[in-house]
């Protein structure tokens, strides 16, 4: 992994997608009722995705080791201060979805799943407390989307640095030269 300010990084996911401390005390507050259910949302998440051909290469044989770090990140993410350990730990999944080749939308229609799955749950649990119901679905959605910006930036990343190890290793060029030439055309 890149040499990554993580508490810069951390801000400006905060900023981009509204979570504040206001919304991860509502995180909070509400995983007690949503936490026997996210087994749930682990299920029907991997159900939806063994729906889509195009998944089925990343899937194969892996369903239940996958199933099992989906919950415990569903969990974390009712429960994590969003500091810069969950943004490192995100930072690296969006890293490992490009070392596996994974597609770069497979991140964004992820999280549309998810979201929808939860959404659903808080409409059954909150259907006689609205205004609850609307601060859950706010704290979700600022959640969900740290969560993806971070992962995309370090997709970007990485995809990036991978690339550039390609065109290194095709033209033969050092590292060392190619980072003088781009210091020269700064």
């Amino acid at each position: 992994m890149q040499d990554i300010d993580m508490q810069a990084l951390c801000g400006y996911a905060k900023q981009f997608s509204g979570l504040d401390e206001q919304q991860m005390a509502v995180l909070q507050q509400v995983y007690p009722d949503v936490s026997g259910r996210l087994q749930e949302v682990t299920n029907t998440f991997y159900g939806s995705l063994q729906e889509i051909p195009k998944t089925h290469t990343f899937l194969e044989g892996r369903i239940e080791d996958l199933k099992r770090t989906h919950v415990a990140w569903l969990n974390e993410l009712f429960t994590s201060d969003f500091g810069e350990d969950y943004t490192r730990k995100l930072y690296k999944v969006g890293d490992v979805h490009v070392k596996v080749k994974l597609p770069v939308e497979f991140m964004a229609g992820a999280m549309v799943i998810i979201q929808s799955e939860l959404i659903r749950i808080f409409g059954e649990i909150y259907a006689d407390n609205q205004e609850k119901m609307l601060k859950a679905i706010r704290a979700l959605n600022a959640a969900c989307g740290f969560s993806l910006l971070i992962m995309q930036e370090s997709y970007q990343s990485s995809s990036m640095a991978e690339e550039l190890e390609k065109f290194l290793r095709i033209t033969g060029m050092s590292r060392v030269l190619f980072n003088n030439l781009a210091r020269a055309y700064r």
